[in-house]
């Protein structure tokens, strides 16, 4: 038995189609409103806050997948995201499940230092914080022995379907809308973004590699590119031009006064400013034969996916 925690999100979505069509049938899908992927998974619905329901969800799994995600309320983070992580360990322990656990780079520095697995956490911001604290959570566990464990760690997304991320969200789906794209703070540096069909398959992959476990991975992305470069290649995707316009770091500052969306995105804005390059090398080098979805494919799947409906 296979288990997702957090299963209705694209990336658990993603994750019980890969487990499925190349690794097994035997597949649970947990969250508190959970919906089948594939004909024969196994629904439980569980408030991971709970440690008996986490236990329950979890009991008689090899390999439980932590892709939970919660919205971006920094209140609700602090209040949830570490009992929760907690739980799933502690029930992991109890049903000697491996745990496949799937995180982001919030907790990085906001600089242009190249990101790999052996950067050090220099969380800013109250989101960066608990995000670091869940990992640490983790590494703790897996170093002392006490857990199976394996970290998977991805950059911002960009995908199909519903994926959310900032960049799907204000740019690619302004393009697929017709409307003037949202670039955020600069139009010119780099940005490595992953694919996310890349990052399910990735984690299944390394959650079915027994020496895998015990280590933190950087999910394979393919080259950076700029905001800009997204454009051109949308325009000659599309074959026409498109309109966009860059809201500078200034300008979101004084959107955030009167928003609180825009206040939850503040303590991210400032890694726009600057290259942001995460390195992959380490699983590329250890998975060769896996595929990664060239930039220019992702967004034209994405531009015309939009345009069959």
């Amino acid at each position: 038995m296979q288990t997702i925690l957090g299963s209705n999100g694209q990336i658990g979505y993603e994750l019980a189609k890969e487990l499925y069509n190349n690794y097994t049938t035997d597949i649970r899908l947990v969250s508190r409103n959970p919906k089948k992927v594939n004909p024969s998974d196994q629904l439980v619905s569980a408030d991971l806050l709970d440690f008996e329901q986490t236990i329950k969800a979890i009991e008689t799994s090899e390999i439980v997948y932590f892709t939970v995600g919660l919205p971006m309320d920094s209140d609700l983070w602090e209040s949830n995201f570490l009992k929760i992580t907690n739980n799933v360990i502690q029930a992991c322990k109890e049903a000697k499940s491996k745990l496949v656990f799937f995180d982001n780079t919030y907790m990085y520095p906001k600089d242009n230092t190249p990101q790999d697995e052996n950067t050090k956490f220099f969380p800013v911001g109250r989101k960066s914080v608990i995000r670091s604290k869940m990992a640490e959570l983790v590494v703790s566990e897996m170093e002392d022995g006490h857990l199976e464990a394996v970290i998977c760690r991805a950059p911002e997304f960009y995908g199909p379907n519903k994926t959310q991320s900032i960049t799907n969200t204000l740019v690619l789906n302004k393009i697929k809308s017709n409307t003037t794209a949202t670039i955020p703070v600069n139009k010119a540096t780099l940005r490595t973004l992953i694919w996310t069909p890349d990052a399910s398959c990735a984690m299944a992959l390394i959650g079915n590699t027994p020496n895998a476990y015990g280590q933190s991975w950087h999910l394979p992305c393919d080259d950076p590119h700029t905001f800009q470069e997204m454009m051109h290649i949308s325009e000659k995707i599309l074959n026409k031009s498109l309109k966009y316009r860059v809201i500078h770091l200034w300008q979101f500052k004084i959107a955030k006064l009167f928003s609180k969306e825009i206040r939850e995105l503040d303590e991210l804005l400032p890694r726009y400013e600057v290259d942001n390059i995460f390195i992959s090398d380490k699983f590329k080098k250890a998975f060769p034969d896996f595929n990664v979805t060239s930039f220019e494919t992702g967004i034209m799947q994405v531009l015309t996916e939009n345009s069959s409906k």
